[in-house]
């Protein structure tokens, strides 16, 4: 009898650790979403030319926070993830990173101006959050 205790449980666990989530700084679909949330935002703020597309924008963290809802997670998980400190240093730095790498900075203005009016132009998934003034 104890050893087939032994083995429900252990099938039990192990199925429960086939179906963990993986944690949503694993999540890529998110974490790419949640990007490009960042860097709209900062451009919008440092650029005066430049403004949200505020209906549109919601709408995408809507989405965002229902894809993650979708797979498992839970709204404080959500917004746990969402209000990390270190998760929010660590999204500054990927943000920065996606400047540097199109010839932008975070620290200049007119080169983020220069890259917001190039999403809009391209209307990339940025450039769709953004609208020129």
């Amino acid at each position: 009898m104890r050893m087939m205790k032994s083995l429900v449980l252990g099938a039990v666990m192990a199925a429960t650790a086939a179906t963990a989530k993986p944690g949503l700084p694993a999540e890529k679909e998110i974490n790419a979403g949640l990007l490009v949330v960042a860097v709209a935002d900062k451009i919008r703020r440092e650029c005066d030319s430049i403004s949200a597309r505020l209906f549109t924008a919601r709408a995408y963290l809507t989405d965002l926070k229902d894809r993650a809802a979708e797979q498992g997670y839970s709204e404080a998980e959500i917004d746990s993830y969402i209000n990390n400190d270190v998760e929010k240093a660590k999204m500054r730095m990927k943000r920065n990173a996606y400047f540097k790498a199109r010839g932008a900075s975070n620290l200049d203005p007119a080169s983020l101006c220069s890259l917001g009016r190039e999403e809009i132009r391209k209307q990339s998934q940025i450039g769709l959050l953004l609208k020129a003034k």
